[in-house]
């Protein structure tokens, strides 16, 4: 188990955005629960939450009860909310290679990263990543990592993620499901706990092919991957119809759902639990959450965001670490 002193790193995100502001309220909400650092300029957090800034991450436990921590960076100048400034772009990035360092070292337990925006980001900086999964997974040298969405009401994961839909067949192949399949079930079991996770296995087509009727891609390879991984010691079930394995009763028999493309995934997760919904990347040697919204620029600075998505998602990193 981890040291429960060990605070949560929070990496700053786009500071144009709500990242800033939606970290302040989620330390509101739990300090004294868990313990916090929040990685950023300090002029950009919102001006009614206390903040006191630490020399290290060691200083937060004490700090966390009564002030947000902050391990204070220089971005130059303050933040003009709903505007990126392209001068912010490669601080916003050494905050996240500062907040995996920290995880890595021992000083932190888990990373939690605000949204950035990737075309500030490119446009500012030459970032050469297509988000921040990618470029965690560089910083940790790993080929593969899976994003799960979680919630109390569900955890799922897509195989494929941010290409066209007509390209999901082409890049959905037997090996590409395997290690997604793999990546899931182990970081169940050592992120979260669970010693034999159950796995459901969407299908592709509708009625999951219906026999091959509406499509041969279960019948011909998605069907007999499970039964051999089934074989090997793995709890799937599937592959099963995507419109039915998402009501109450089907949910109970899984602890997460594998979807084959991103919408199969995302809207059931976002019309369940809207607003504290969670992305999780597996495969990381460190334990990564983020909240499940976007830089929200058009509210950012208004005081109306909603931080339920990043009180959850430090509440998952603390409680995967201390699951570890």
């Amino acid at each position: 188990m981890t040291d429960p002193t060990l605070p949560v790193a929070l990496s700053c995100g786009e500071p144009a955005g709500i990242g800033p502001e939606v970290a302040a309220r989620a330390w509101a909400a739990l300090a004294g629960e868990i313990p916090m650092v929040w990685l950023g300029d300090p002029r950009h957090l919102p001006s009614d939450i206390p903040h006191r800034t630490v020399t290290q991450a060691e200083e937060a436990s004490e700090v966390s009860p009564d002030a947000l921590p902050v391990l204070a960076h220089d971005f130059g100048a303050a933040a003009q909310h709903g505007v990126p400034d392209p001068h912010h772009a490669q601080p916003v990035i050494d905050m996240i290679a500062k907040g995996v360092a920290m995880v890595r070292k021992g000083a932190a337990c888990a990373l939690c990263t605000a949204p950035i925006h990737k075309k500030a980001l490119m446009e500012g900086a030459n970032f050469a990543y297509p988000g921040h999964t990618e470029y965690l997974a560089a910083l940790a040298g790993v080929d593969e990592v899976v994003m799960m969405l979680a919630s109390d009401a569900l955890r799922v994961v897509p195989a494929t993620i941010h290409i066209a839909l007509e390209e999901v067949p082409r890049q959905l192949t037997p090996a590409k499901l395997r290690r997604v399949i793999e990546i899931t079930q182990a970081g169940l079991r050592d992120q979260f706990g669970i010693p034999k996770p159950r796995l459901a296995i969407a299908g592709l087509n509708p009625h999951a092919g219906e026999g091959g009727a509406m499509g041969r891609q279960e019948v011909d390879w998605i069907a007999p991957l499970i039964q051999i991984m089934c074989a090997e010691g793995f709890d799937l079930r599937g592959p099963l119809p995507a419109d039915t394995m998402f009501h109450a009763a089907a949910r109970e028999s899984y602890d997460a759902a594998i979807a084959m493309y991103h919408d199969q995934a995302l809207i059931p997760i976002k019309t369940l639990d809207f607003d504290r919904g969670v992305n999780v990347t597996l495969g990381l040697p460190f334990i990564r959450t983020s909240p499940d919204h976007g830089t929200a620029f058009d509210i950012a600075g208004k005081g109306t965001a909603n931080p339920s998505s990043m009180i959850e998602a430090i509440r998952l990193a603390h409680r995967m670490a201390q699951s570890r």
